[in-house]
């Protein structure tokens, strides 16, 4: 078996490798290490071939330290193989060794597509030495830990018919009031949605990334057809908009906004039936609605969100969370406790940038 990193000019070799595979992700693509490589990450990608065929795949991503010649390297929803295949594991794990120790790496990390009663994985994981890095319920770890996943296996008209009574009334009650879901857009409706989308991080207290930073998903993803913003409109006012993406046999819900006003109308039900009907129509099999929080207690602030996907009918689903393997026990060790403050100044950073964009200064 060859193990080897690969350029730019295998770009559709990887990712037909990617889209083919049972446990594809959009993360794993060219195109999310391409969005990253504009922000503070390097994609490095690795692929394991037999016979001339690609066996395996991992797109690292690597972030430079404070620290000289330090860095993390991290590969979201991956490994992308067979993980009943031990042997595609160890050579890919082997390889990124190497690249660990060529970039002064402190640690790896991977938050795999498998589901958190898979005790053959998680004791492979073990075995070759991660060890899992428990991050709590809500969102506290890089990619939600618990997420809802509709299957889509059945016609448009059993989808909606599985849902909630409210859900399926919502649904109809927004096309009553004359809520119209845009698919067509342009990149002119992108700053719209921005806005929508600062007037709902403020609402609802999240940092938001800079507008340069969606009109790079609009370059890599939207213009090849991988993503698509949908937009609410109500009374020629357009008050809601979400991001989705495709890859593979599955598509993503992403970023969502909606305005303060004519929340009463209910757009965000329109547009995640809009969205899974276009999910339906590319042949996906799965429509993710991505993050909810694991602490079901009605208490929590999150619960709104777990009810309102929960009434799509679709499946939660736990993942396996992250597991790190250490490459400097000591260096790792050292970071776990100042990583929440270097945490903290970035965000602090990115307020600092949000306010700036608000007031009509420079982006990032």
């Amino acid at each position: 078996m060859e193990v080897r990193e690969i350029g730019s000019q295998e770009r559709e070799r990887y990712n037909e490798f990617v889209w083919n595979s049972e446990k594809n992700h959009f993360l794993q693509s060219f195109e999310w290490g391409d969005l990253k490589a504009e922000t503070e990450w390097t994609p490095i990608r690795i692929a394991a071939e037999q016979d001339g065929k690609m066996v395996g795949a991992i797109q690292l991503l690597k972030r430079s330290l404070p620290l000289k010649g330090k860095s993390i390297l991290y590969a979201p929803r991956g490994p992308i193989l067979d993980y009943r295949d031990k042997e595609v594991f160890g050579a890919l794990f082997h390889f990124t060794k190497k690249v660990a120790k060529k970039n002064g790496a402190i640690f790896l990390k991977i938050d795999p597509d498998i589901p958190d009663d898979d005790i053959d994985v998680k004791k492979m994981l073990s075995n070759f030495g991660f060890v899992r890095n428990e991050r709590g319920k809500n969102f506290e770890g890089v990619q939600p830990r618990f997420v809802f996943r509709l299957p889509l296996n059945h016609d448009l008209d059993e989808l909606l018919a599985s849902f909630e009574s409210k859900t399926r009334y919502n649904i109809r009650l927004s096309k009553r009031k004359g809520v119209e879901v845009v698919d067509d857009v342009t990149k002119e409706h992108l700053p719209i949605f921005y806005e929508i989308l600062k007037v709902t991080a403020k609402r609802d207290n999240y940092m938001i990334r800079s507008y340069s930073y969606y009109e790079s998903i609009w370059k890599h993803f939207v213009e090849k057809g991988l993503a698509k913003l949908f937009m609410a409109k109500y009374k020629d006012e357009y008050i809601a908009g979400t991001l989705a993406f495709l890859f593979g046999d599955k598509a993503w819900y992403l970023y969502g906004a909606s305005s303060n006003q004519h929340r009463n109308v209910m757009p965000n039900y329109a547009l995640q039936w809009e969205m899974i009907k276009w999910a339906y129509e590319n042949d996906c099999s799965i429509y993710d609605f991505r993050g909810v929080s694991g602490d079901l207690d009605p208490n929590n602030p999150l619960y709104g969100l777990y009810r309102f996907k929960k009434g799509f009918n679709g499946d939660f689903i736990e993942f396996i969370g992250e597991y790190d393997y250490k490459y400097s026990p000591l260096w790792y060790s050292l970071w776990n406790n100042i990583e929440p403050k270097y945490r903290r100044i970035r965000q602090s950073l990115r307020r600092s940038n949000s306010k700036t964009e608000n007031t009509g200064g420079s982006s990032e």
